[in-house]
């Protein structure tokens, strides 16, 4: 079979997605640089796949031939996110211990006890959103800031640097950046965490960068790089999809009003956020598997030292896991779960805060602006650049607002009910 180029230029990541899990579960791709992979296409396939994490495939690209050959130049754009040592990147016994290490952060109990700052942010945003009035940008109003606000508060990063993380994580992530431009970015990030580390050994506060800093510091086997790399690594997964994620329960809500109307009226926030997830993941591929040995999966033969390019956005809609109408946007679908999260040793460790604050966000937004609507057409939003991670860049909207009212602030939210 010809290697499929992808990314396709001009065609929707989830539209190219769609068209890949047609040819078959597994399918060779050619990636931008002359990167040869094969990407990994529906439910099933993905299922196997994820199942044999640290069995038959690893996420360690020691494992990748073509990168130990040299084959794969050294300024790849996709460098920086496959190399390092960070969770994403480590298997057994290394992963096992940095999960335990950072994954405290993120127990339920710890998640949970952040709702009410969760609740104040998300008013506070709500609020500078009627201010701006119609025309306002969501993205840069409102799912930007509070998935960035919430994950740099957790690691005690200052409001002013902020937006430079931002800027460095979208250049990193999207396939329209050189490999210079990746390095640069990759390369100015890490060096402003490695200092953001001594800032807080210099001055400890009440967040989870100190405790790393603690960890490391009495002995709990993480190493300076690791501390660096996995702070590195939850800020930009940290933000990022969730950014994402409140774009698309956006842009469906706005174009599907009965099951807005039904979210509202039945406060069905948990189903709308966990449709998002299936229907309109944040990450459309995650790179990569690496065979460890000839593994066969879905019934293709794949060569020890290949990778595997992961394409979660073709499975949430594969209709023969959900149905032929697997593509409709349905809050009130049968649960079969998901894969936007992953599965296994790998599954994504700040999926409770992600979920939290979609659950307090959303309702927010809604129920106190009930007229809220899109002010272009959906199929005029822009999309991110990037076949990782994907979402809208700017979603301008009209409030809907009476001239001579203003709705009342947000009370606390019901995200818990249901």
């Amino acid at each position: 079979m010809v290697p499929f180029q992808f990314p396709v230029p001009g065609e929707p990541v989830p539209h190219t997605l769609a068209r890949l899990r047609e040819i078959g579960p597994v399918v060779p791709l050619e990636l931008p640089g002359n990167v040869s992979a094969w990407a990994v296409t529906n439910y099933a396939a993905l299922a196997e796949l994820l199942a044999n994490d640290n069995k038959l495939v690893s996420r360690n690209p020691r494992h990748w031939s073509a990168l130990r050959n040299g084959e794969i130049p050294a300024d790849w754009p996709l460098r920086p996110l496959i190399e390092g040592e960070h969770l994403q990147v480590l298997d057994g016994v290394d992963h096992r211990r940095l999960r335990t290490l950072v994954s405290r952060a993120f127990t339920a109990s710890r998640v949970e006890a952040l709702a009410p700052r969760v609740e104040e942010m998300v008013t506070d945003l709500v609020d500078e959103v009627v201010a701006a009035g119609d025309g306002v940008d969501l993205v840069s109003a409102f799912t930007e800031p509070l998935p960035m606000s919430v994950i740099c508060e957790l690691y005690g990063v200052p409001e002013p640097e902020r937006p430079q993380l931002r800027a460095w994580a979208n250049t990193m992530i999207s396939h329209t950046s050189t490999g210079e431009q990746t390095a640069a970015a990759n390369r100015d990030m890490l060096a402003y965490l490695a200092e953001h580390v001594e800032r807080k050994r210099r001055d400890p506060g009440d967040d989870l960068t100190t405790g790393l800093v603690r960890a490391q510091d009495e002995g709990d086997q993480l190493s300076g790089s690791e501390l660096v790399t996995n702070l590195w690594l939850m800020i930009i997964a940290g933000h990022e999809t969730t950014v994402h994620m409140l774009g698309h329960a956006i842009v469906a809500l706005c174009t599907h009003p009965e099951q807005r109307a039904l979210a509202v009226a039945e406060n069905l926030w948990p189903q709308v956020v966990e449709e998002t997830l299936r229907h309109r993941t944040s990450v459309k591929t995650s790179p990569f598997r690496y065979a460890m040995t000839d593994v066969n999966l879905a019934g293709t033969d794949i060569p020890a030292g290949d990778a595997m390019l992961v394409c979660y956005g073709g499975a949430g809609t594969d209709t023969d896991r959900y149905g032929e109408d697997a593509d409709r946007f349905d809050i009130t679908r049968e649960d079969k779960g998901h894969l936007a999260f992953g599965y296994g040793p790998h599954f994504c460790i700040g999926a409770p805060l992600a979920r939290l604050e979609g659950r307090i966000g959303l309702p927010a937004l809604f129920n106190r602006l009930p007229g809220l609507r899109l002010a272009v057409d959906a199929d005029h939003i822009p999309y991110s650049p990037s076949f990782i991670t994907y979402g809208p860049l700017s979603l301008p909207v009209n409030l809907g607002l009476a001239a001579d009212r203003t709705p009342e602030r947000a009370g606390p939210s019901r995200y818990r009910t249901r």
